[in-house]
């Protein structure tokens, strides 16, 4: 049998922790191993247990979600962090990714979306919910027009020309157009494509959006 997945809730709602917890209790694998109803509480159980994931609220009383994250690095608790939050400001999101969480939920889908998310964090990979994959990809499209000597400044490990793909890929552009726009024929266009999913190692849009946030592509 799988060795049990530890879990920890963390919200200020006494509702909504009992709707999670009768959730997580259809699968055999996980164990909740307590919760609490703001960040002090937290941080002070957290001392005493043993937690592979903490499910988390942004918005707690004594200390919020923020705080708590810091705290976490100063004393190096080990537990992956799924945010759940009512808040989907993509600056927000930005933070916390940078302060540790492995996945982010809004509160409006986490009933049919928590199990998968602790499932996918558990297994070393990030999550997003859907409404937070686009609010991503919207941001970083809205940053398309960023010159590429701001892009330059992050070092990354890429040619000119594939920092000019990367950010037509990012406004949207098709390959037909890219194409066009860089005079340069559909073959050459999808195998600089295929060049960036390597060097950045994603696997998709999503995960170029991932690479830029944590490299400080979006501001």
């Amino acid at each position: 049998m799988d060795k049990k997945i530890r879990i920890f809730l963390a919200d200020d709602h006494q509702v909504l922790i009992d709707g999670i917890l009768a959730v997580l209790k259809t699968n055999p694998r996980f164990e909740v191993v307590g919760y609490s109803l703001n960040g002090d509480q937290l941080l002070e159980k957290m001392h005493h247990l043993k937690v592979d994931i903490l499910v988390m609220d942004i918005n707690m009383p004594l200390q919020d979600g923020i705080e708590v994250l810091k705290e976490f690095s100063v004393h190096g608790y080990i537990c992956k962090i799924i945010i759940l939050s009512s808040y989907d400001d993509f600056k927000l999101i930005k933070e916390v990714l940078k302060l540790g969480a492995s996945g982010y939920l809004s509160k409006n889908c986490a009933g049919e979306n928590i199990i998968e998310a602790i499932l996918a964090v558990a297994n070393g990979k990030q999550y997003f919910s859907d409404n937070i994959q686009d609010k991503m990809l919207q941001s970083f499209t809205s940053k398309g027009t960023e010159s590429s000597s701001n892009i330059h400044s992050t070092a990354l490990p890429l040619t000119d020309r594939e920092l000019e793909i990367l950010k037509l890929i990012s406004q949207e552009y098709s390959g037909k157009e890219i194409s066009e726009e860089l005079f340069i024929s559909s073959n050459t266009v999808e195998t600089h494509r295929k060049n960036l999913i390597k060097k950045l190692n994603v696997k998709n849009t999503i995960g170029l959006v991932k690479y830029a946030i944590k490299h400080n592509l979006i501001n």
